[in-house]
């Protein structure tokens, strides 16, 4: 029933680095493009970061220079590393696969930045 796993989060201090993964567990990943959101307290999921199945990406405003996502189809996975991280980076962090063939989305994953 889970199509998406996400792990690599945890807690950090202001400035440091985090590498989130996606693992895809019952579809071929080639043909999906794949993003990150994230979901803050009482906040609604935003986008992060997308890569296109031809490994086009982009990125919203605040994380521009700070992230980059990947991803290694014949590994069926999904990266997003994180550097200088800040406090309103903190948020669960899901990830996402979508198709003509399906829309799939993990349970997600903490991030929080604090000193």
């Amino acid at each position: 029933q889970v199509q998406l796993v996400e792990s690599g989060g945890g807690l950090v201090q202001p400035g440091g680095s985090l590498r989130l993964s996606c693992s895809a567990t019952l579809f071929t990943l080639k043909t999906y493009d794949m993003s990150w959101y994230r979901q803050a307290p009482e906040k609604g999921r935003e986008l992060v970061a997308s890569i296109t199945s031809g490994g086009e990406t982009e990125y919203a405003t605040p994380v521009k220079g700070r992230f980059g996502i990947s991803r290694d189809d014949a590994k069926k996975t999904v990266a997003l590393q994180m550097h200088n991280l800040k406090p309103e980076d903190t948020a669960v962090y899901y990830c996402k696969a979508q198709s003509p063939y399906g829309l799939y989305w993990g349970r997600g994953t903490q991030v929080t930045v604090s000193s």
